[in-house]
């Protein structure tokens, strides 16, 4: 029994130039090591973005549950945007 499954998939012409480049350049050997090297990529990152769920994420809304007043209004986090964005804006223009 085969321990792979074809596909015949279909791509936007920006990402088929990205396959066929990174298979010209000789850093892949086929079409189908570079997808099969992406898709490695997007279930790695998926297992950390669930283990960030599952760790920070949970524990940060189990600590607010426990104690409301820990939370932020959203009226403080825009607040908090503001500053920072005018520190960035008066940084960018005392370089200049």
């Amino acid at each position: 029994m085969r321990s792979t499954q074809q596909f015949s998939i279909t791509l936007p012409h920006e990402m088929a130039e990205v396959v066929r480049s990174k298979v010209a350049s000789g850093e892949y050997a086929t079409e189908s090591e570079v997808l099969r090297d992406g898709l490695r990529a997007l279930m790695a990152r998926n297992r950390l973005v669930e283990e960030w769920l599952r760790k920070d994420v949970a524990a940060a809304y189990d600590a607010l549950k426990a104690d409301p007043s820990r939370g932020v209004s959203a009226e403080q986090i825009k607040a908090s945007l503001a500053k920072a964005a005018s520190a960035l804006v008066q940084n960018s223009n005392a370089e200049t």
